[in-house]
């Protein structure tokens, strides 16, 4: 269907012990996430197909200042919410729906498929000119080739390695191994990486250590696109936030959640002051969706 599955055919053999290694290296003492680890063989064993590739936004871009993000898509997932509610015994109706999981590319795939010309990604991929997903096509390189808001840093990352490269940069390089080093880690789904939509119990709350964070989003693309950054203020808390269903010993999670204090420059638009019934200045806090890695320094969490 597309000329990218003669490179497979080289790569594949030396990818996966390589992309392995270059993890130990660059995270020592910090194994690969599972979800991650989950999506880095779909990137080798098999090219990246157009069914793959969500048919809407999904729910990821509404962790982010994408612009890309619905009070209408955001509001029945839960994903907003107020940070009086990270604590032991709260409720929440959430829904997390399953999507599609474009595959995570080893570098050597990613510098050989087209990701900056719109033209070349919808031809390489058959994506319909003028279909919701050329369209999303079009608005995830507009958003990457965009000026980041002020406070933010923030680059897109088309590969595995380049996103811990670019994780790396934003956090200054500080990585030192071990529990001081730099970490990284994703919420924790049931299979499928849904959560059906129900009531659920906030059973513990777990602070993330560290003064930065960097996080990335799945951006709407035929292959994994994310949108890194980070806020340049500290102002920003990290949490693990384990969760049960209510519903015939409905299903667990733990769900990475960010609280962000300083809103004020964010514009009066944002979804979530619309979902909170809130305004720019006041704090909003979000849940981290299926295989949106976060990278910090320190510690990765204590108890509360």
């Amino acid at each position: 269907m597309y000329r990218c599955a003669v490179v497979f055919l080289i790569v594949v053999a030396a990818c996966t012990p390589a992309m392995s290694s270059f993890w130990q290296q660059a995270l020592p003492g910090t194994p690969m996430p599972e979800a991650i680890a989950d999506l880095v063989p779909k990137g080798i064993d098999d090219a990246p197909q157009v069914e793959r590739y969500p048919a809407f936004p999904s729910i990821s871009l509404c962790g982010a200042w994408t612009g890309m993000c619905t009070a209408s898509l955001a509001a029945p997932t839960g994903i907003f919410f107020y940070e009086a509610q990270l604590r032991p015994g709260s409720t929440m109706t959430m829904s997390f729906p399953a999507e599609a999981e474009p595959p995570i590319l080893p570098h050597d795939l990613a510098e050989k498929v087209p990701f900056a010309n719109r033209s070349a990604v919808l031809t390489t991929f058959s994506i319909p000119t003028g279909s919701a997903e050329a369209s999303h096509v079009a608005k995830t390189l507009s958003l990457c080739q965009s000026l980041p808001h002020a406070g933010e840093v923030r680059v897109c990352t088309t590969s595995l390695e380049s996103t811990v490269r670019s994780a790396m940069n934003m956090l200054g390089g500080r990585s030192t191994g071990g529990d001081h080093g730099m970490w990284t880690a994703t919420s924790v789904l049931p299979a499928g990486g849904g959560l059906p939509r129900q009531l659920y119990k906030v059973q513990a709350v777990t602070k993330l250590l560290g003064d930065y964070f960097v996080g990335c989003h799945k951006m709407p693309f035929p292959y994994r696109v994310y949108q890194c950054h980070m806020t340049a203020g500290l102002t920003d808390k990290g949490y693990v936030v384990s969760l049960r269903g209510l519903v015939g010993g409905g299903p667990t999670a733990k769900l990475l959640a960010f609280c962000h204090f300083d809103t004020s420059k964010w514009s009066p638009a944002h979804p979530s002051f619309e979902v909170l019934g809130t305004h720019p200045g006041t704090p909003v806090c979000h849940f981290m969706p299926y295989a949106n890695p976060v990278f910090g320094i320190g510690k990765k969490a204590t108890k509360p």
